[in-house]
């Protein structure tokens, strides 16, 4: 099983949340989006400012991206939570990891997305996208056209030094010391190419004692996890507040 490189992937599934409570929602699953997509929707569908964002490998029914998208939305974003994996999700597939990133590629992905930015952009709105894990790549991949203004990604799964040197808007990028997917050697590689791409404005942080998965896949019982997910959220918004306007 060699098909794809994927010595750091296992800490993809690894650190699955814990919920002692269920967690109310604010949104709606909505289904026939552009695209053909399902999501899930929260905030203010009249606001000139939507996040589209990209989940991890779980997808887009994982209650902590649902409350992420829902405080998100509470800060007075319409935000858009899509079911790129049509139900597939990596926790509830037969294949195997690998056969499952093949079959699921976020750079066709991010492809076939377009309509749904569009569309969004069509009713007037900027455009911001939060990505998690596998969302990364995707996140990255809508920062290379002109549908979106500003990028988060979280963790992120299979970016690539060279995906720095085509990004269009300013780029956040929240790392974690223990993650073995995106390392932060990895992370410092990234910076070293965006400083020398003076014109798209750049953040990076590596948050301490957390590993992959970390903003959005915790154990809610924990209050260091707890607080550290916090933390990157604050991050994310306060990236969406500076440059989406």
């Amino acid at each position: 099983m060699v098909a794809i490189a994927l010595a750091d992937t296992p800490q993809c599934i690894d650190h699955g949340p814990v919920f002692p409570h269920p967690i109310r929602e604010a949104g709606v699953v909505v289904k026939g989006l552009p695209g053909g997509y399902r999501a899930y929707v929260t905030g203010p569908a009249s606001s000139c400012r939507a996040i589209v964002i990209a989940t991890d490998v779980y997808g887009f029914e994982a209650p902590l991206l649902r409350q992420i998208a829902d405080k998100v939305g509470e800060a007075g974003y319409y935000v858009v939570v899509p079911d790129f994996f049509n139900g597939d999700y990596a926790d509830k597939t037969n294949k195997t990891l690998v056969e499952w990133l093949e079959a699921h590629s976020p750079v066709n992905a991010a492809e076939d997305a377009k309509p749904l930015f569009a569309a969004l952009k069509k009713e007037g709105k900027s455009i911001g996208v939060g990505g998690y894990c596998w969302g990364g790549k995707f996140t990255v991949e809508m920062a290379k056209t002109n549908y979106v203004k500003v990028v988060s990604i979280s963790h992120p799964y299979n970016v690539t030094v060279d995906d720095m040197k085509e990004v269009k808007c300013p780029i956040e990028i929240l790392g974690a010391q223990n993650d073995t997917t995106t390392p932060p050697k990895l992370v410092y590689q990234f910076v070293d190419v965006l400083r020398q791409r003076s014109q798209i404005p750049y953040f990076a942080k590596i948050f301490p004692g957390v590993a992959h998965g970390f903003a959005c896949r915790y154990n809610t019982t924990d209050p260091f996890a707890v607080r550290t997910a916090e933390e990157a959220l604050a991050y994310m918004l306060d990236w969406f507040k500076k440059y989406l306007k």
